[in-house]
């Protein structure tokens, strides 16, 4: 099996980003696009519960109306997504993917992600599900147990897309970083887009080093790179970094130095996730 750029889709205003991020990230890796949607068929306990409180005699019945109900929003739900899956698919067309598949699963997004792995070689995710509305600040719990459980890139995009110009690699040194680097070096993805390597830290004989072999990993393929340590707090320097150099897609490994990493994600990568505006490709 080839592997693919993986988009999943569900009701949320952040569907467009998905589709329009992953036709272009398709387009540019050379490689297959699939639209993915879920129908988490999980049974609603909450109805369920109340039947407690009804009579014994109809207590049978009304258990058996709630199936039937469960079935029927089963049913709705699949065929929304059918119809979000054929939109997509047109769309990407229109964006010139020439022949965009579509996959429709019952299930979670984390299960079904999990057991799909093999076969990504990008997901792209919108930064929230369809509760967003509801909590602008909270990331979406499947956002993170995706990341927790996935050994993908993660493309985590918003609502609109923005062809990227200038993209920024948070670097620290580490394993995951190191190797981002050397992944970016080899992917097509950003030919032609100028790279910014920056590393939060003091202006050590390290941190220099680190920083040197960074530029030169990524300008021996080819590629444009310029770089620079900062001093001062971790996502507030990334920031303002992204603002200054007009910054439009941020590149960060997974996990960093956190003594709670093997919570959620690395602390960093959660607060920068919580208020991107712009997309965030992240390395396992």
């Amino acid at each position: 099996m080839t592997e693919q750029v993986m988009a999943a889709i569900d009701g949320s205003q952040f569907s467009t980003g998905v589709c329009d991020y992953a036709a272009w990230a398709s387009q540019a890796l050379g490689a297959p696009l699939t639209f993915l949607h879920v129908v988490d068929n999980h049974p609603q306990t909450a109805e369920a519960d109340l039947s407690g409180h009804i009579g014994l005699g109809s207590r049978e019945h009304l258990l058996e109306e709630l199936a039937q109900l469960d079935e029927h929003r089963a049913k709705v739900a699949q065929e929304q997504g059918r119809l979000m899956l054929k939109a997509a698919k047109e769309r990407a067309i229109e964006g010139g993917v020439s022949e965009p598949a579509t996959r429709q699963r019952n299930g979670t997004l984390v299960e079904t992600l999990d057991e799909l792995q093999s076969e990504i070689r990008l997901l792209v995710l919108g930064k929230r599900g369809e509760t967003a509305h509801q909590a602008s600040e909270h990331l979406g719990s499947n956002l993170e147990r995706v990341v927790r459980t996935l050994h993908r890139p993660i493309l985590m995009v918003p609502e609109t897309f923005t062809q990227p110009q200038r993209v920024m690699l948070a670097f620290d040194g580490s394993k995951t970083t190191r190797k981002g680097v050397e992944m970016l070096a080899r992917s097509p993805l950003f030919d032609g887009i100028p790279l910014h390597v920056v590393i939060v830290g003091a202006e050590t004989g390290d941190n220099r080093a680190q920083l040197e072999w960074a530029l030169a990993t990524l300008r021996e393929a080819g590629h444009e790179a310029e770089g620079a340590i900062r001093t001062g707090e971790v996502e507030e320097t990334l920031r303002a970094y992204k603002e200054e150099h007009a910054i439009d897609l941020l590149v960060m490994g997974a996990y960093g130095h956190s003594r709670i990493r093997h919570l959620l994600v690395g602390s960093t990568t959660t607060a920068m996730l919580r208020r991107a505006s712009v997309p965030v490709l992240l390395l396992r």
